[in-house]
């Protein structure tokens, strides 16, 4: 919908599938696909984000249509990107860890560490305590958020193993 970045790059206002809209950073390595625009529209954002993936060595497909496959290809490929956000404030340390995938639903999950006052300040290992307990955290949602599609699926109670 809208390049916000420099010369045709990120950030890019993307509208999903289900007319949601948000800012979309693509990471090293990331794969757009890019639906036609609306015919009154011109050159527009898809067409910018659909030049960048191809400079940027991704590709850009309409909406639905899978990447082309073939032997040795795979017939379905994913990128997810986990951001975690740190926040130190004193002897405590805050983490967020949020999945974003190709969907307009993010999870979150945060974790948090609290430095004992005969402790040495090292602030590396409470951003280490705290991150390894919000993406620990973000991990078991994401389980939960299997056993969830499962059940919904097959209309019965499931539970994905966690090992």
């Amino acid at each position: 919908m809208e390049v916000r970045g420099e010369d045709g790059g990120p950030p890019y206002v993307v509208e999903w599938s289900d007319g949601h809209t948000g800012l979309l950073f693509p990471g090293p390595g990331s794969v757009l696909h890019v639906s036609e625009r609306h015919e009154d529209a011109g050159q527009g954002a898809g067409d910018a984000a659909a030049a960048q993936a191809a400079t940027d060595g991704g590709s850009a497909a309409p909406a639905g249509r899978p990447a082309a496959t073939g032997p040795g290809q795979p017939g379905h490929v994913r990128e997810w990107t986990v951001r975690v956000s740190i926040y130190e404030s004193g002897d405590d340390t805050h983490a967020q860890a949020v999945l974003l995938g190709d969907s307009p639903q993010h999870l979150k999950a945060e974790g948090d560490s609290h430095r004992a006052p005969d402790d040495p300040v090292v602030p590396e290992i409470g951003d280490e305590v705290a991150a390894g307990r919000a993406l620990r955290h973000l991990a078991e949602r994401l389980l939960v958020t299997a056993d969830d599609d499962i059940a919904a699926v097959t209309g019965e109670d499931a539970h994905v193993r966690r090992s």
